[in-house]
């Protein structure tokens, strides 16, 4: 995985799903949707499996760059 898609996984994992399952949660509570805590816990379990394989990209990459920092992530 380059660094380009990383970033973006990244961004996603860090970001955007954590922003949109709060969205999600809190209007289906305002609103009444069907569904709420299916789909709020559906996306905190993707968002942690994301976050949890991202990290352990990350682990994996600085191993292949002998423990030293090159200020990429």
């Amino acid at each position: 995985m380059n660094n380009k898609v990383y970033d973006i996984l990244k961004w996603i994992a860090l970001v955007a799903l954590p922003a949109i399952t709060t969205l999600w949660l809190t209007l289906a509570n305002i609103w009444g949707f069907p569904y709420a805590e299916a789909i709020g816990a559906t996306l905190a379990a993707i968002t942690t499996c994301l976050g949890a394989l991202l990290g352990i990209s990350s682990i994996q990459y600085q191993k292949t760059l002998g423990g030293k920092d090159n200020g990429e992530t």
